[in-house]
């Protein structure tokens, strides 16, 4: 029975979000109101799990007045937080939606450096968890200053303790951490080939791709995440390709954490595995039909989740 669930953001941010009529170069663009939310993989991961009645502890470094108002962002939706104070300022995201044609354009920031120090310190604060979780996910990149051998060393930490492991990054960091062969992984097709070792995927060699990595022992489930096609779910023992519903889409900001929220809720109930993608997919599904950086509404999520279940 999964009791204590934490989300593990080592690069969090406040996502800052406007609109405009029209991006054009070297005008004065008059945007609308900014709206602040909280952002970054693991923290989106908790704001969705308590929109689904689902307790987490979000965990993530917290610097300067970034880091305090992302607190408050958080603290006003309720979620459970354990931050751990940074020399560095958070960092802080801006989104423009160009309103006469609904094309985004994001600019992410690389944050500050999280010193060694400061990586110990989380190592040890992490592992002073009392209670220990039963589940963690580790989702989101990673901040500058901290590399794959501290990502490895704290997935083998959770391992070691008994606790499961979702993980959720890219790039050199999700290379290395799956050779401690996480519980499970949720890569695009795009991740997926390049842990493989190949040029490309497409849909009929994703499953036989994701099974090799788990007859390497590099993961015990693997959710693929495919876009508009859904996702395919392979463990040792079986396979299914969830195709994803049909929404009008409005953006899709955040649609990746909310499916790992979908999936974790229903791990936290004891649900199947198929029940588990198919409520990930209802989720990041649910989660493009809302415009900006919003996640998903719980409704839109359990209606789509009953027609995939049909």
């Amino acid at each position: 029975m999964i009791r204590n669930i934490i989300t593990i953001t080592l690069n969090p941010t406040v996502d800052k979000s406007s609109s405009v009529d029209r991006i054009t170069p070297e005008k004065k663009l008059r945007c609308e109101q900014p709206k602040f939310e909280p952002g970054g993989g693991g923290i989106n991961v908790s704001r969705g799990l308590s929109r689904l009645g689902i307790a987490s502890t979000a965990f993530f470094p917290s610097g300067g007045r970034t880091g305090k108002l992302l607190e408050e962002l958080l603290a006003m939706e309720n979620v459970t937080t354990a931050p751990l104070p940074v020399s560095g300022e958070t960092r802080e995201n801006f989104i423009v939606v160009e309103s006469s044609t609904n094309n985004q354009f994001r600019f992410g920031m690389p944050g500050a450096e999280i010193t060694k120090d400061e990586q110990d310190t989380i190592y040890s604060a992490i592992n002073a968890l009392d209670p220990f979780p039963d589940l963690a996910v580790i989702s989101g990149s990673m901040p500058p200053g901290v590399d794959s051998a501290f990502l490895r060393k704290l997935l083998r930490s959770f391992k070691e303790k008994g606790c499961r492991v979702i993980l959720d990054t890219s790039g050199n960091a999700l290379s290395e951490a799956i050779e401690e062969g996480p519980f499970l992984l949720k890569p695009n097709i795009g991740e997926l080939a390049r842990l493989s070792g190949v040029e490309s995927l497409d849909n009929d060699s994703a499953d036989e791709a994701a099974r090799e990595l788990i007859r390497q022992g590099r993961a015990e489930v693997i959710v693929v995440s495919m876009g508009p096609h859904g996702a395919y779910l392979v463990t040792k023992d079986e396979t299914h390709h969830i195709s994803a519903p049909a929404v009008k889409k409005l953006s899709t900001v955040g649609a990746g954490d909310s499916m790992v929220a979908g999936m974790v809720s229903v791990l936290a109930s004891e649900g199947s595995y198929l029940d588990m993608a198919r409520m990930g997919v209802a989720c990041g599904s649910a989660a493009t039909m809302n415009p900006g950086t919003g996640l998903f509404k719980k409704d839109d999520a359990e209606r789509l989740f009953k027609w995939l279940s049909r």
